[in-house]
């Protein structure tokens, strides 16, 4: 996509990647997604983030048509992450800029990435300003959202914050503001980045808002890494509303159950369980985990109150797909949530005593009795599956108080 002026002498320069599908090796990303940059024009020409590498060729035509490469003067690295530094080598190469701005963290590493001895670093300090003309950019640390190095840009005279990978959202599109589109699509999306990536780093989140609540920054345009921008005031509202609640860890009255199985049994029960959370009085989604993504069972298990987990015993263990999204969900830190768990097992029953070990280990309030059943399920198992929902669904409105 060409260069889109954001505001007056404000172009966003980034790149549009249609078919990105597997987002940072980990997470899916089924709409594409965008590696938003922006490049100031003021007395001082200002590059603000480059893109990854494949897209160099792409990314340079974008400039090309504001200015010359090399009459950049300045490039600010808010975050090292390759999606975002990928190219930065090729881009110092061309533009052979007098600064590069970087946070402290981010020029502890730099030098891991790239060899950048003679580069013109320059470490700037979390709210240390430097004027460009009319213009300033204040630059404010964000350490571990999501990296270490993370850093936002503020130009105050245009009121934007261009925020790195907070408030960012997977979707390539040919527009560039949520103005434009369905909000309510932008609200989904931005919620499973949030649950796939930021998630683990809420009590920053929490803490990176409170700050920017006491510093009284005047912002009309939010601008992501990833996605669309948010302008004017109430969809910048809307951005920042929406990650105090994900940051919170609000859930809803809901459960999923992520269960793997090998002869149907543990489905039959999976089945049996969710037939209880809904006469309870909650909503519940089965996911099987040879069905669905890691990563989308994630952003289900995000709003939920509960989460349920099934499994064979396979050899005294588990289902090996159960612990791969048992590995990836208890790395991303759920929080406010209630668990349990059930199983099937043919010779030996060491599944639900190995679910029970995870439900502690990811702190969730764990709802007994865990069910398991030697081969298949009868009548009275299902029932006490079913009563389990129904136990499920109670703690659920207990925790969220609706």
């Amino acid at each position: 996509m060409r260069p889109v002026e954001v505001k007056n002498g404000i172009h966003w320069v980034g790149v549009v990647d249609w078919n990105c599908r597997n987002f940072h090796g980990y997470a899916r990303s089924a709409m594409g997604t965008t590696y938003n940059a922006f490049l100031v024009e003021d007395e001082k020409k200002v590059l603000i983030d480059t893109v990854k590498a494949e897209s160099l060729s792409q990314f340079l035509c974008n400039i090309t048509h504001i200015c010359k490469p090399e009459e950049i003067d300045y490039l600010v690295v808010n975050h090292l992450e390759l999606d975002h530094s990928g190219c930065l080598e090729k881009i110092v190469e061309k533009v052979n800029p007098e600064k590069i701005f970087v946070s402290p963290m981010g020029g502890k590493v730099l030098k891991t990435f790239f060899d950048c001895e003679d580069w013109p670093i320059h470490v700037i300090k979390s709210g240390e300003e430097v004027s460009i003309g009319k213009r300033t950019l204040r630059f404010f640390e964000t350490r571990m959202l999501h990296w270490p190095d993370n850093m936002f840009t503020y130009i105050p005279e245009e009121k934007m914050l261009i925020s790195s990978d907070a408030f960012g959202q997977n979707w390539a599109t040919s527009e560039r503001f949520v103005d434009e589109v369905d909000k309510g699509r932008v609200e989904r999306l931005m919620a499973e980045y949030y649950a796939n990536i930021v998630n683990p780093y809420s009590p920053k989140v929490i803490k990176t808002l409170e700050s920017l609540g006491e510093l009284g920054l005047d912002v009309d345009m939010l601008c992501p890494d990833h996605g669309l921008m948010f302008r004017g005031e109430e969809d910048v509202k809307f951005a920042l509303d929406a990650y105090s609640r994900y940051a919170r860890q609000e859930c809803e009255n809901k459960a999923v159950i992520v269960y793997d199985t090998m002869w149907h049994s543990t489905e039959r029960m999976a089945s049996a369980i969710a037939s209880g959370i809904a006469d309870g009085g909650c909503s519940v989604r089965l996911m099987s985990v040879k069905a669905n993504h890691h990563s989308d069972i994630m952003s289900e298990v995000f709003k939920s109150g509960a989460v349920v987990f099934g499994s064979p015993t396979h050899n005294n263990g588990i289902l090996p797909g159960m612990a791969d999204v048992l590995t990836y969900i208890k790395g991303l830190r759920p929080q406010n949530k209630v668990g349990a768990c059930f199983g099937s097992f043919g010779w030996s029953g060491e599944c639900v005593n190995i679910l029970t070990d995870w439900i502690k280990a990811m702190k969730l309030d764990l709802v007994e009795p865990a069910i398991k059943v030697r081969n298949r399920p009868d009548h009275d198992t299902l029932k006490e599956c079913y009563e389990l929902g129904l136990n499920i669904a109670k703690a659920i409105r207990e925790k969220t108080g609706k």
